[in-house]
């Protein structure tokens, strides 16, 4: 098995895709091992690596976010060996309970009647941004409109990413704002 590797634009992230379906009715995202525990056995595999501080999983591929005092150089082998050891036993990355997508953000607050206006900015979401988004090893999910604002959760290589201001800034709120003019300002969320 050959395990491909992808530098994020968040030097604390590495993106792994091992060449197969990792998370079909995802994305999944989990922040300590204690999340990862009852959820997914790949996951708290992970999670076993001291260095390792958050794990995400895409569609194809696995985002794993290191601590600030770990090296790569150190952690890398070691992610690629549970990766590896994972997909060759056969065992599922969710535990059947967690594998129903439980992962969707709920929709935060949607201002009355701009549900038009909600529906469009889910599109352009959907079919413009995520995609782009994902091959940076992250994910970003609708949270609310109101008042003019698109509030945002930024996941996986996104979250904590240096660049993500500047991507919600100057890439996401100006095509909003070139396709929906009552966009006024895009924030994220916690």
């Amino acid at each position: 098995m050959f395990i491909q590797t992808e530098a994020t634009p968040n030097p604390a992230t590495l993106k792994f895709l091992p060449g197969q379906t990792v998370a079909e009715n995802g994305p999944f995202e989990f922040s300590d091992a204690v999340d990862a525990e009852d959820r997914s056995p790949l996951a708290a595999g992970l999670f076993a690596i001291p260095s390792v501080s958050g794990v995400f999983f895409g569609y194809d591929f696995v985002t794993i976010t290191k601590n600030d005092t770990a090296d790569w150089q150190h952690v890398k082998p070691a992610v690629l060996g549970v990766i590896m050891e994972h997909f060759m036993s056969g065992a599922p990355v969710m535990n059947a309970d967690a594998a129903g997508g439980t992962e969707v953000a709920p929709e935060g607050f949607v201002e009355e009647g701009s549900e038009e206006i909600v529906s469009t900015i889910k599109e352009l979401l959907e079919t413009r941004v995520r995609p782009a988004v994902a091959q940076d090893g992250g994910d970003i999910t609708f949270h609310g409109f109101k008042d003019g604002r698109v509030y945002l959760k930024m996941r996986g290589a996104c979250a904590g990413c240096p660049s993500s201001t500047a991507t919600l800034q100057h890439g996401i709120q100006n095509l909003l704002k070139h396709f929906i003019p009552e966009v006024e300002a895009v924030e994220a969320v916690a």
